[in-house]
């Protein structure tokens, strides 16, 4: 078999092997996007590199081929969720009536490469991506360079299927089921001490842990009940319809995460709950339910589907927000059910899922600022509910 690449074929595999190989990009399949490839990493300055093949003869093709563009970055940022984009559409075909140096377009960057050497004269692709540079080292030609570059950008895809495997492959859900058990354990428990099964009373539930505000409580000893409430219910009812919840979304997140993280999440996004919930709850006020840790497994299933979103982007819009939007608006609604809680326990899983990290996907400074930030919040609930 004879392969010949001429110069803009060798120019246009080079790009795609370093983009894809060493900066982590995926193809985007567009449909009737002729002659221009599309590559995505959401987590690089330049959301997206586009490397045009298509002839553009001058300067009001190029107007409508950046037109075109930002309406297809529109669509991208809707269906990812990402609040900016910018791009770096990358010119292998353009006409000498075409003025690339007079354009300034927002939010998207573009650079013309008649050789591949070309790409020195723009410091700011070099800035972001250094080792860019080095992709003219590349010697081999024709057949040799086609094979070798196919060659590691399917050795970079299977590492990707493998990752992608590992991490969504199902898990025995261990924790989940400790945590349903205990939920049970502590209920049973209630009941065997003479409480009524559909409604236990206050005293009960103070008596077993129940969460009250810090001047109720009057000593530091007692915030266990910011744990020990959460696997409290005040009635069968409750304690099946949070239980329920627990076990549809507990094994997901439990398998993303793996055991360690989810229970940190369950139990760190409960504790931001139940402090959001005493700021507003008043003297001789008990409060029980595993809910607040359970909207924390949904603001955890959030920062995932974001940073997964490639596998769960039509199932973050289809299930995961509204199944959030209904149970806060179910909330809201019934009388009793404490919204700071719910409220709460959200955002600090998302937070928490923050800090412990997304598998092959959270960088070093993601989950430092996560941290910072649970701990700023933390620290500023602890305040307003300890010390003012």
């Amino acid at each position: 078999m004879n392969i010949t690449l001429n110069k803009n074929d060798e120019i246009v595999m080079k790009l795609i092997h370093y983009f894809i190989t060493e900066q982590g990009y995926n193809p985007i399949i567009l449909h009737g996007a002729k002659d221009e490839i599309w590559l995505e990493n959401s987590e690089q300055d330049y959301q997206i590199v586009r490397i045009v093949t298509n002839y553009i003869h001058n300067d009001e093709q190029f107007d409508f081929d950046i037109y075109r563009t930002k309406q297809i970055m529109r669509r991208i940022k809707r269906k990812t969720f990402s609040f900016k984009m910018n791009a770096l559409s990358i010119f292998i075909n353009l006409g000498e009536n075409v003025h690339l140096e007079d354009t300034e377009v927002e939010h998207i960057d573009c650079i013309e490469l008649k050789n591949i050497d070309d790409i020195k004269n723009y410091d700011f692709v070099t800035e972001i991506f250094p080792t860019i540079t080095k992709i003219d080292k590349v010697t081999e030609k024709g057949l040799e360079l086609f094979m070798k570059l196919t060659e590691e950008i399917n050795h970079k895809n299977q590492e990707d299927a493998e990752k992608a495997e590992d991490v969504f492959s199902k898990k025995r859900p261990i924790v989940t089921y400790a945590l349903l058990i205990s939920n049970f354990v502590l209920f049973l428990a209630m009941i065997i001490s003479g409480a009524n099964i559909f409604s236990i009373d206050p005293n009960t539930l103070y008596n077993f842990g129940g969460l009250v505000n810090f001047s109720t409580m009057g000593s530091f000893s007692e915030l266990y009940r910011l744990i020990i409430s959460m696997f409290l219910h005040v009635g069968i009812i409750h304690l099946l319809f949070n239980m329920y919840a627990l076990y549809i979304i507990g094994p997901q997140l439990e398998s993303f995460f793996g055991k360690g993280k989810y229970l940190a999440i369950y139990l760190g996004s409960g504790i931001i709950g139940n402090l959001m919930a005493m700021l507003f709850q008043g003297n001789n006020i008990v409060s029980v339910g595993a809910s607040g840790a359970i909207f924390g497994l949904l603001g955890a299933l959030l920062y995932f589907g974001y940073h997964y979103r490639v596998y769960l982007g039509t199932v973050i819009k289809s299930q995961i927000i509204p199944l959030i939007i209904f149970n806060i608006l179910v909330g809201m609604m019934l009388p009793g059910i404490s919204m700071p809680a719910h409220l709460g326990g959200l955002f600090g899983g998302y937070l928490v899922a923050k800090l412990v990290g997304v598998k092959y996907k959270s960088t070093t400074m993601d989950r430092v600022n996560g941290a910072i930030m649970t701990t700023i919040l933390v620290a500023f609930l602890a305040y307003m509910n300890f010390f003012r």
